[in-house]
């Protein structure tokens, strides 16, 4: 498998004109190696050369750990005396001889720590973003990948399942974010979550990005989830609104818009389409029902290792649709001041079209 994803990255950096690349920990180095270290003030960079040659500067704790990868690489340790550093990056390039090459970095990544000590040992090398290389290296998932997000969404849901019946008026927004974390865990979700919970109440729910805080649940109005779980690395990404109480006649009829919005994102995808159609589906739906410019965002985002990543679904993106590409559904109308309203959903393109893994009841349900 890492020998599969080594060739396709270099044929990426070929196709991207790139001499080599550069990788810090993240989602990316763990893709490819198998590594999963994490951003520390110790610096950790992977150099890859187009035509396979690796090398990798790390402290000597580590050593262990990277030896273990499926991934070859060469290994250039330091010791904890951070004067010391910089000759290790300095053997490194001079192991690959990278000194006037093109080298990709991935630009949402790397930290100003990796690249100046890059830069002093190759002062006359070309620093670049990767992000060609990087935005498709993962963007097609396979059917095991698939299948762990299968499995994440699946926790997802059990673990909002387990918290709902936590809601009541009095009971505040953080304590039910505590609770959803903790029932994500008991269902089997790792320790290391896509994103912190949005748990957001009343006019809370207005803002897309909002995040929990001590406000408690009042009577009659809406409670949003905006939550996701892990599993063995690959994420879950799910929305869903309630009514606490009776709601406002008007929240009943855009719960209906937005559910028939999401209806018509989920089922827009397909192999060979522009992302941009996806977004241009929901869009209409709720622009012909009069809330066009209560819907803020984009339709939505693609979805594997990380919370956010390629494919994104706006009305611009010309990129083609492909099978195995993975992505969220997540339209909604916020009304400021009084609440708003997103259904969001996991969708895989496959052969025939697309199907949703997260499978809630996304009608306005009233809880508490």
């Amino acid at each position: 498998m890492y020998q599969k994803r080594f060739a396709h990255l270099l044929e990426l950096m070929q196709a991207a004109q790139l001499d080599a690349i550069a990788i810090n920990p993240g989602h990316s180095l763990k893709y490819l190696t198998g590594l999963d270290f994490h951003l520390m003030e110790r610096p950790i960079v992977l150099l890859i050369t187009d035509k396979g040659k690796t090398a990798m500067v790390l402290p000597e704790l580590e050593v262990s750990r990277a030896d273990k990868s499926p991934i070859t690489a060469h290994l250039f340790p330091y010791n904890d005396n951070p004067t010391n550093w910089q000759q290790s990056f300095f053997e490194a390039t001079n192991y690959l001889g990278i000194h006037t090459m093109k080298i990709g970095v991935e630009p949402t990544r790397l930290r100003f720590l990796e690249l100046n000590f890059l830069q002093n040992a190759a002062p006359q090398a070309a620093m670049v973003s990767g992000a060609e290389v990087f935005e498709q290296i993962r963007i097609i998932k396979d059917a095991n990948e698939i299948a762990l997000m299968q499995k994440a969404a699946q926790i997802a849901e059990t673990g909002l399942e387990n918290t709902l019946s936590l809601v009541k008026p009095g009971v505040t927004e953080k304590e039910l974010a505590t609770e959803l974390v903790l029932q994500c865990l008991r269902a089997g979700g790792d320790a290391e979550f896509p994103f912190n919970p949005i748990v957001s109440s009343g006019p809370n729910s207005a803002d897309p990005h909002a995040m929990p805080t001590d406000r408690k649940i009042q009577s009659g109005e809406l409670l949003l989830f905006d939550w996701g779980a892990s599993y063995e690395g690959y994420a879950s990404d799910i929305t869903r609104t309630f009514a606490v109480g009776e709601p406002d006649p008007e929240f009943i009829k855009i719960a209906e818009i937005v559910a028939r919005a999401n209806l018509a994102g989920r089922k827009t995808g397909r192999p060979g389409i522009p992302a941009g159609d996806v977004d241009r589906s929901t869009r209409k739906v709720i622009e012909e029902a009069g809330y066009g410019q209560y819907f803020t965002h984009r339709t939505g985002h693609g979805l594997g290792m990380e919370g956010h990543e390629s494919p994104y679904l706006f009305s611009e993106n010309e990129l083609l649709l492909a099978e195995g590409m993975v992505y969220t559904v997540e339209p909604g109308i916020y009304l400021t001041g009084r609440g708003g309203i997103r259904i969001e959903d996991d969708v895989v393109v496959n052969q025939h079209g697309s199907f949703s893994l997260s499978t809630l009841e996304r009608g306005l349900k009233v809880i508490g």
